[in-house]
């Protein structure tokens, strides 16, 4: 079996085991391929003001339509992708009664003020007052986007759900890539932890999804997810067929999510976890603890950056955690440097990080050599990931890294 280099660091090519394949620099979906959208817009327009139900159902935009604003006295808004600001949909301010009636058909808001619509992966989150009604409702679009290969015919079931023939007969499998893991594929050869962190809207709850289904459908392995929101899963029991056979468990509180971490690793045995929106310092201690048992950790933390993980004191422990060493007079002039410097105290918990700073601009950091280049004040080597205007996933290897742009 042939090993890969790894990409990052100046040090001699090491070669890596098992790698199942080698992917180009380069590479692009089959010309044969297509990609479509289950986005459920059905379900979701249902739980609208019917004036405002028809008109996204005639928008040439809905494809694009990212979330829907509802507060109440003011007129609800549209937002959509790769569009600054908003479009209000009329004049006529949201009433009391609307947000009401959308309420009865939508799932129990959960602590978060996070609801769903069962089957889907919709997103509903509300704005209280101080007396604990909802004044406002972000009505937010899940979508799981699929391409599929060769000369497939699609179908679907009675619940709506997407489903492929590659003849005819019976549907069989065929091969399914989703729209952002490709950018990715290739790393998920080496059974390493992948941290995502990026700004909200960027896509990183769609990536995990994707990463969900195919690790559990493609490379067999034992993938569960730990839905704190059912933002990954959907909204319901029966979680959304875009994880594919990925097992969910879900949170009751999200101030639990430390606890069904380990216990998913004690109960059920799982050879990857994914959780989303890693924040507190019991959640990064746990992801270490899941690390350490050799289990694959895929997760998103809030940051842009690099350096924000690194400076937040309560999820530097996911790169590693920062100290503060004192050297020795020799040292310090050997290293040109002051006496107290700072340095990596630990192993980081995810072998790589990647920032997203747009849907289809990716830069991935092999974490701890970053990270140590970081704290000297020196520029990493990293790698960016991006799409061109053929859709082509393009690969750019041995670029200095300087916080902003690349």
């Amino acid at each position: 079996m042939a090993g890969v280099c790894v990409p990052w660091g100046a040090e001699a090519c090491r070669l890596h085991f098992p790698i199942r394949r080698e992917l180009p620099v380069s590479f692009a979906l089959p010309k044969s391929s297509s990609m479509i959208v289950n986005d459920n817009l059905s379900a979701f327009l249902e739980i609208l003001p019917r004036d405002l139900r028809h008109r996204l159902l005639n928008d040439p935009r809905r494809n694009q339509l990212v979330e829907v604003i509802m507060d109440l006295g003011r007129p609800p808004e549209a937002r959509y992708l790769g569009e600054r600001g908003g479009q209000y949909l009329r004049n006529i301010e949201v009433s009391m009664e609307e947000l009401e009636d959308a309420q009865e058909l939508v799932g129990e808001f959960g602590a978060d003020n996070r609801a769903g619509i069962e089957g889907t992966l919709h997103r509903i989150s509300a704005i209280r007052n101080r007396k604990g009604f909802i004044v406002g409702l972000t009505c937010r679009v899940g979508r799981a986007p699929i391409i599929f290969a060769g000369r497939a015919r699609l179908g679907f079931n009675n619940n709506g759900l997407c489903r492929f023939w590659a003849g005819p007969g019976r549907p069989s499998p065929i091969d399914t890539h989703s729209g952002h893991i490709d950018m990715l594929y290739d790393l998920l050869h080496y059974g390493k932890g992948i941290l995502f962190v990026g700004r909200p809207g960027v896509g990183k709850t769609t990536v995990l999804r994707e990463m969900a289904r195919v690790l559990s459908d493609e490379f067999q392995k034992r993938v569960v997810i730990i839905d704190t929101s059912n933002e990954i899963g959907g909204d319901g029991d029966i979680p959304h067929s875009a994880i594919g056979g990925a097992r969910r468990m879900q949170v009751p509180k999200p101030s639990l999510q430390h606890k069904v971490m380990i216990e998913a690793v004690e109960n059920h045995m799982p050879q990857v976890i994914i959780v989303d929106e890693i924040g507190t310092e019991a959640e990064a201690l746990a992801c270490r603890s899941i690390a350490e048992r050799g289990v694959m950790l895929i997760g998103t933390a809030h940051g842009e950056q690099l350096q924000n993980i690194i400076k937040n004191p309560t999820l530097s422990d996911l790169i590693g955690g920062i100290e503060t060493v004192t050297l020795g007079d020799e040292e310090a002039r050997a290293r040109r440097s002051q006496k107290s410097i700072l340095e990596r105290k630990a192993p980081p918990t995810f072998y790589f990080l990647i920032e997203m700073r747009e849907r289809d601009y990716w830069i991935a950091h092999q974490t701890e050599k970053s990270v140590d280049m970081l704290l000297r004040g020196r520029n990493p080597m990293v790698e960016v990931r991006k799409r061109d205007e053929e859709f082509k996933v393009v690969i750019e290897r041995w670029k200095s890294y300087d916080g902003q742009g690349i």
